[in-house]
């Protein structure tokens, strides 16, 4: 097979994976730009497969029955619930991958070089490419390599550490090793350092050193951001992955990796900026783990938590003309979405104006609300941003907040040493009436107080969010 088709076929990929893209940017348009995303990987592999270098077909056959079946019981076992982590691990494995192409690239150049004119003639597929290189094809092939492995390094460990605190098995606080940032700072001076030498010819042992600090930065870095930006972080470790791949493309001369792994480095990174605009935060200060922020002690909370049981709010929302329901991560752990659904359905029938606030970071996936909605068949129209729907609460009779802190927290506004100061949130204490949908009394995933559980028109509305609201289902008049 010759490289025009395998050129053509990742021309088509690319184009299909740039709709995929644009397509997710609409909740309509969603569902079509998967399946553009399907076609171009199917086409990718194919392409790739009975292209120019072509080999180990049963080798490569079993690996990708192996990864398919794989991917069918993840697919099938993971709750939307958990979304976040299984991202965060995708993220891991594309880092991973980068890191052990890296090397083999190394080794097979190593290899390619220590050979006379006659034996490179005989080479084939990925070593017979090494072998037509120039000296300094070489060297930028090496730049290649070195950014792609520590690239894919930091990614690795930084997505476990994302890994673990989204699914509660690593604490979400921010924390660092004695000397903070500074060790951050050295690891990465010495990668530099240790670059230089494998650019002039040191040896493997470059590579295996930077990729263990590449390990570290990855590590420490994550571990420093609290559990209020772990939204930021999953976007951000998807930009990171992203440009991985692209490095890897430009050291095997590929040139659909080389598109792809641009398109998702660029986009992660755009969203992770939108996203930082979003919560008032510093991109570079996240980036760098949390660097500066609050550093005085947050506001002592007053007065008490005062509870209310499912009557008291469904005469609320039986009086109610206007309501805002705003849910957050603990609507999504308790599968409250089809119970919601049916509250919004129930209301709106008795000719009562029901909406939903959606904050940019709400839950721990960028848009992971969004997709709860449209499961639960929520019409996308009174599904509304922060920014359209924040200027209403005041002419709002009652607000549903359901499992939400910080993103309803007056804090980000009224306390300056608060660790979310800064951060725009949706002003559900302008309301007329709030209840909160809560477990318990806890501080929540990021562990950040919230005076609005304190204020006189809130009420907390104890219990599993799924069975609170299905418990006001009968009450509505």
């Amino acid at each position: 097979m010759d490289f025009g088709f395998t050129t053509a076929a990742y021309v088509i990929a690319a184009i299909l994976f740039i709709l995929a893209l644009g397509g997710l940017s609409g909740q309509e348009s969603a569902k079509r730009a998967v399946w553009y995303g399907m076609a171009g990987m199917a086409l990718a592999i194919i392409a790739t497969l009975i292209g120019p270098g072509a080999g180990l077909w049963l080798l490569s056959l079993l690996l990708i029955a192996g990864g398919g079946v794989i991917g069918w019981v993840v697919a099938t076992r993971v709750q939307m619930t958990e979304m976040p982590q299984l991202v965060a691990a995708m993220h891991s494995l594309v880092g991973l991958a980068a890191v052990f192409v890296g090397l083999n690239a190394d080794l097979e150049l190593t290899r390619v070089l220590a050979l006379d004119e006659t034996a490179r003639k005989g080479l084939e597929g990925f070593a017979a490419v090494l072998a037509k290189k120039d000296a300094v094809e070489v060297s930028i092939l090496r730049v290649e390599v070195f950014l792609g492995i520590f690239i894919g390094a930091v990614t690795f460990t930084g997505s476990v550490v994302a890994f673990g605190k989204l699914a509660g098995k690593v604490n979400s606080a921010a924390k660092k090793l004695p000397g903070g940032h500074m060790l951050n700072a050295g690891a990465a001076i010495l990668s530099v350092i240790l670059g230089i030498l494998y650019f002039n010819e040191a040896g493997v042992w470059t590579l295996v050193v930077m990729t263990l600090l590449a390990f570290f930065i990855g590590y420490h870095l994550i571990m420093g951001i609290g559990g209020a930006d772990m939204p930021v972080v999953v976007s951000m470790l998807n930009s990171y992955s992203g440009w991985a791949a692209a490095a890897i493309g430009f050291s095997l001369g590929n040139d659909l990796l080389i598109v792809v792994g641009a398109l998702v480095g660029s986009s992660g990174a755009i969203l992770s900026y939108i996203m930082c605009k979003a919560m008032n935060r510093h991109f570079i200060s996240v980036i760098l783990g949390g660097f500066g922020g609050p550093q005085g002690p947050a506001a002592e909370m007053e007065g008490e938590q005062i509870a209310i049981d499912a009557d008291g709010v469904a005469t609320a929302l039986n009086e109610a003309d206007e309501i805002i329901i705003v849910p957050g991560y603990g609507m999504a752990v308790a599968q409250a979405q089809g119970a919601v659904s049916d509250l919004t359905q129930k209301l709106r029938a008795r000719g009562k104006t029901v909406r939903f606030g959606i904050h940019p970071v709400a839950g721990r996936l960028p848009g992971h609300m969004n997709v709860l909605l449209a499961e639960a068949k929520v019409p996308y129209d009174i599904v509304l941003e922060m920014d359209e729907i924040n200027e209403d609460f005041p002419n709002t009779d009652v607000v549903i907040v359901i499992g939400s802190n910080d993103i309803v927290n007056p804090a980000a506004q009224d306390d300056p040493n608060s660790p979310i100061a800064g951060m725009p949130v949706l002003e559900v204490w302008k309301a007329k009436q709030v209840f909160v949908s809560k477990r318990g009394q806890g501080t929540g995933y990021s562990g950040i107080e919230n005076p609005l559980f304190y204020k006189e028109n809130t009420r907390m509305f104890y219990g599993d969010a799924k069975d609170s609201v299905s418990s006001l289902l009968s009450r509505i008049d």
